[in-house]
């Protein structure tokens, strides 16, 4: 019996068609492949999903993301009234420090990104909005899992532990009673942010994070 996450098995072979294509266009022999699923299925939810304007295909026939999801994934943010708090922090950060930056909540076991700015740099980090990403791996994902020695000193840094070549540093966004409601990050190659790269970036991160509490009212200016 295939392993099923929400006890809706049609509903989780569609997301896992949805989460095959997030990375890259794929024809339906990727999506197979991508999926395990049987040819006819993939093809089925795949067609289905089109339908619903979930997924499109390009000009070379593959299916992608549909821009259905754009619409929906700005729905998703707006009920996060911090992530149009930080669209100032945010952008300000990607100005500051030329990489990629993201903002992300706990949802359950996972982080979610609510915003993603992308780095000018042709070689960069490109997280989707609305991804779903684990907690524990990555200097965001520790943050919000709790790392309390990350928490103490106010940001966590990490070089290729969620994904190899890619390093990032994270700051945590406090609430009214201190707890921790988001994290802002930069990410990038580890080749242009090296192996410390919160001796370079940390002071703008943590700087950051303080700017969306003050935008989003969570703390006093």
């Amino acid at each position: 019996m295939e392993p099923t996450v929400s006890g809706v098995g049609v509903l989780d072979k569609a997301v896992r068609v949805l989460a095959a294509v997030a990375d890259r266009p794929l024809d339906l022999g990727g999506l197979v492949a991508a999926t395990g699923l049987p040819r006819a299925t993939a093809h089925r939810l795949a067609v289905a999903l089109e339908a619903h304007r979930l997924l499109r295909r390009d000009a070379d026939g593959r299916f992608a993301p549909g821009l259905g999801l754009a619409a929906l994934g700005r729905a998703a943010a707006a009920a996060f009234p911090v992530a149009e708090a930080a669209a100032p922090a945010l952008a300000a950060l990607r100005d500051a420090t030329g990489e990629s930056v993201q903002l992300y909540v706990r949802d359950g076991d996972r982080r979610v990104c609510l915003a993603s700015l992308e780095s000018p740099h042709g070689l960069r980090t490109i997280v989707p909005l609305g991804a779903a990403l684990p907690l524990g791996l990555g200097s965001a994902g520790r943050l919000l899992g709790g790392d309390e020695i990350a928490l103490r000193r106010g940001w966590a840094q990490s070089v290729g532990e969620r994904e190899p070549g890619v390093a990032s540093v994270s700051a945590p966004v406090f609430g009214p009673g201190g707890g921790i409601v988001a994290a802002v990050g930069i990410s990038g190659p580890i080749d242009r942010l090296g192996r410390d790269p919160g001796s370079t970036h940390a002071d703008a991160v943590v700087a950051a994070a303080r700017a969306i509490e003050a935008a989003a009212g969570l703390r006093a200016p």
